[in-house]
């Protein structure tokens, strides 16, 4: 790397990535896994709801605790329909009759 532009644009972008808050680091792990732990850190670098639930998954595994119990009803709170009081009754019918 003797270029000295090439210097700079490494510099430039090393810049951009830590004012996004994303660091450079080195960890040691099999050879087999270095495309799961490359796309698993491109995944958790990205915003949205999907790295949160990447997140919470993979601390939940390594951390060795058990699931909290509740997670579904707490789920279904969180849903957007609470609260819309829709009226899910049905008709009650009776079946028709058949020949047997």
């Amino acid at each position: 790397m003797s270029n000295s532009a090439q210097k700079r644009a490494i510099e430039n972008y090393r810049s951009r990535l830590t004012k996004r808050g994303i660091v450079r680091f080195e960890l040691q792990a099999l050879e087999t896994d270095r495309d799961l732990i490359r796309t698993l850190a491109r995944k958790l670098t990205e915003e949205g709801p999907e790295a949160g639930h990447l997140r919470r998954a993979v601390q939940q595994a390594v951390s060795g605790e058990p699931p909290k119990p509740g997670g579904i009803l707490s789920a279904l709170r969180r849903s957007p329909l609470v609260g819309a009081d829709l009226d899910l009754t049905r008709p009650r019918e009776e079946g028709r009759k058949a020949d047997l």
